[in-house]
């Protein structure tokens, strides 16, 4: 997603989560990507001639004409947006006994996969804010000598990708062998394994858009032998984070090691910032002339044509980040949003929270 789309979103949540019903009468509809649009609103019919038996007249008011708003919104599709769709209706009033009956909805900047039809108290919004969460993937690796799971997590989401066996033999031997040829047996099936497990890795894990490290869990010392090895592709190798001893080789192996791996995430996302905050201070102090920091500064930069990156701090107003970074897209600048949990962060923000990298001097 790039940064408007997330900009839309999170403004998108920020007014939803504050609204409240007084009973289960806020309706939430997600239409995943590639679902028939047209079988959602048939869904949403039946659903409203189920909403006639609410016991209380006011709630089944309110359920039935948010139902109907959303349906006679859904008409104006011919088919589902290409991410699917997410659809938020009902009365918001803060007065009892007044009505305020609101629509919201918003194609995501990825694709839903989740289908949901639900009336609450309030608006079912975990799938999008998970979005605002994926916006890098991390390839995961659980194994052992008897198995391996490759996966991918994405925000707080972890998908299988592929899972293997090896067929080394248990360690109780065939009747008559010797221990010497029973262990060369063992050992030249377990480093064929371990080939095979990076040949998937490299499938599934070379070309991946926004991949942004590997994470490798496993006994000791199965795992070490595997990357100490080489038996990864030197770009693959690179992108190791880090390895953690777990048990498992399963899926429930990847979700150890995504829960074991968590400051090693965090700490991932501050390094990030800080290295990028680092080579626009060391540019201000070394080459003024390649950078820009001032409101004014910035925006004649991107008049220009010239910022390669653009810095804002999280701090600035929505509204403010949303112009320039709709700004900045339209030149192609890369545009990056820092926190101020860092020092370098805290630092940027003391300076007016805006800044660039540029191209060329201008």
């Amino acid at each position: 997603m790039d940064e408007q789309q997330k900009a839309e979103l999170e403004e998108l949540l920020e007014i939803l989560k504050d609204k409240k019903g007084r009973h289960t009468e806020l309706v939430t509809v997600y239409v995943p990507a590639g679902q028939n649009i047209y079988t959602i609103s048939n869904q949403l019919e039946a659903e409203k001639s189920t909403a006639k038996n609410i016991k209380s007249s006011a709630t089944r008011k309110n359920v039935t004409e948010a139902l109907e708003k959303i349906m006679r919104f859904l008409k104006d599709f011919k088919k589902t947006p290409e991410n699917g769709l997410a659809i938020f209706s009902g009365n918001v009033s803060k007065v009892e006994g007044q009505q305020d009956l609101q629509l919201w909805s918003i194609e995501p900047p990825q694709p839903l996969k989740t289908r949901i039809y639900r009336c609450d108290k309030e608006f079912v919004l975990d799938a999008l804010r998970e979005m605002l969460e994926a916006t890098e993937i991390y390839g995961l690796l659980v194994m052992d000598r008897k198995e391996a799971t490759i996966g991918i997590l994405e925000g707080k989401r972890v998908e299988v990708e592929h899972k293997m066996t090896s067929g080394v033999p248990s360690k109780i031997r065939a009747g008559g062998q010797s221990s010497q040829r029973f262990h060369r047996v063992t050992e030249g099936l377990t480093k064929e394994f371990y080939k095979r497990i990076a040949e998937q890795m490299k499938t599934i894990f070379y070309d991946l858009p926004r991949l942004k490290g590997i994470i490798i869990g496993g006994p000791v010392p199965t795992k070490d032998e595997f990357l100490d090895g080489n038996y990864l592709v030197a770009k693959l190798k690179e992108k190791v984070l880090g390895r953690v001893d777990i048990g498992d080789a399963d899926e429930s192996g990847l979700k150890e090691l995504v829960a074991k791996s968590q400051d090693l995430l965090a700490q991932q996302e501050i390094v990030y910032e800080k290295k990028l905050l680092e080579k626009f201070f060391d540019n201000l102090g070394k080459n003024p002339d390649k950078v820009a920091y001032k409101i004014k500064d910035v925006k004649k930069a991107v008049e220009y044509g010239a910022v390669e990156t653009l810095i804002l701090s999280k701090k600035l107003p929505k509204a403010e980040i949303q112009e320039l970074t709709k700004i900045a897209e339209g030149i192609s600048s890369k545009i990056e949003i820092v926190s101020i949990d860092t020092e370098e962060g805290q630092q940027f923000w003391n300076l007016g929270g805006i800044g660039a990298l540029l191209r060329f001097k201008i």
